[in-house]
């Protein structure tokens, strides 16, 4: 595969390598400690919990570097667009999602992104058309997905398996996600940590709008709260919003600048394996066979889709 024009002169090395690891962990790790969460708070209280920290992160960071923030309608439009599809939204839908399936299978559902965004730049964004490699990928990817669900996909729906509804609401977090990564696209370009701390800031505050509305006086505790609070559940949201939300944000966005958007999109193939093997490790989750095996097409279908031809070949 040969790199995009823009990212020619751009830095691969092993700075950036580290760089790129270091975001596998901290947003592969995400499952697990979602997971983890779970057992004591409900999936509103940790995407509220995840953001509050991460935003903290990144305004002592913006505060820190005493970067400027914009004041027009329009950055404040593009941010409140960015929070609510690409933290606020997904990351309570992935929540309710890992109440029923495993952390595992929920970094596999995650990985069809990629394609969900090949699919709606099509129609969105100007010059990036789907051609007959690119649909076969997705249609390889989406496979993958059908062999992910299983048989219970065709009866779920009359017979209310949540197993699927759980699967579905991942997948739902996929897609906002695709549709955040358009939007950044034709957006307007700020600094990394201003745009993560202006985003993250909104979708804390419209996050705890939602906790503080489900905490009404005949759910008690109960609406935000699934058990005991225990210093397991507690560590792991911090976690989850310190590192895997907050400082993921600012690994993320440096690596954008440093290599380009081409050498970042490997995590797509390294966060759902990462996944797989922490829910195994730390959990001990033992997924199906058909996990792997669709895996396998999800994968498969990212790297069809995403197949550039050489310089040589093009010019043939």
């Amino acid at each position: 595969m040969s790199r995009s024009h823009e990212e020619k002169g751009l830095a691969q090395g092993p700075a950036e390598w580290a760089l790129l690891f270091t975001l596998v962990v901290l947003w592969g790790s995400a499952f697990v400690l979602i997971r983890i969460s779970l057992d004591a708070f409900a999936p509103i209280a940790v995407t509220a919990g995840r953001l509050i920290v991460g935003a903290a992160v990144l305004v002592v960071i913006l505060l820190a570097a005493r970067r400027p923030v914009p004041s027009t309608g329009a950055a404040w439009r593009f941010f409140t667009a960015i929070a609510v599809l690409g933290n606020a939204l997904p990351f309570f839908l992935i929540s309710w999602g890992q109440q029923g399936v495993p952390s595992g299978m929920a970094g596999i559902l995650m990985a069809m992104m990629p394609l969900v965004v090949l699919v709606l730049a099509h129609f969105l964004v100007p010059g990036e058309r789907l051609t007959r490699r690119s649909v076969a990928g997705f249609l390889v990817g989406f496979s993958g997905v059908v062999v992910l669900t299983g048989p219970e996909a065709l009866t779920a729906v009359a017979g209310g398996q949540a197993r699927l509804w759980s699967q579905l609401a991942i997948l739902g977090g996929a897609v906002c996600y695709g549709v955040a990564a358009i939007i950044a696209r034709r957006g307007p370009s700020f600094h990394p940590v201003v745009t993560g701390a202006c985003v993250l800031s909104i979708a804390s505050a419209i996050a705890v709008a939602a906790a503080l509305s489900a905490f009404v006086p005949s759910a008690g505790p109960g609406a935000l709260m699934t058990g005991q609070l225990t210093p397991a559940a507690a560590l792991a949201l911090f976690c989850l919003g310190a590192f895997s939300t907050g400082l993921a944000t600012v690994v993320f966005f440096n690596l954008v600048r440093r290599s380009g958007p081409t050498f970042i999109s490997l995590i797509n193939y390294l966060i759902p394996l990462w996944a797989v093997f922490l829910g195994a490790a730390a959990l001990g989750e033992r997924l199906p066979v058909r996990a792997f095996a669709a895996l396998a097409l999800i994968l498969g279908g990212i790297v069809l889709a995403r197949y550039r031809r050489s310089a040589s070949e093009e010019a043939s």
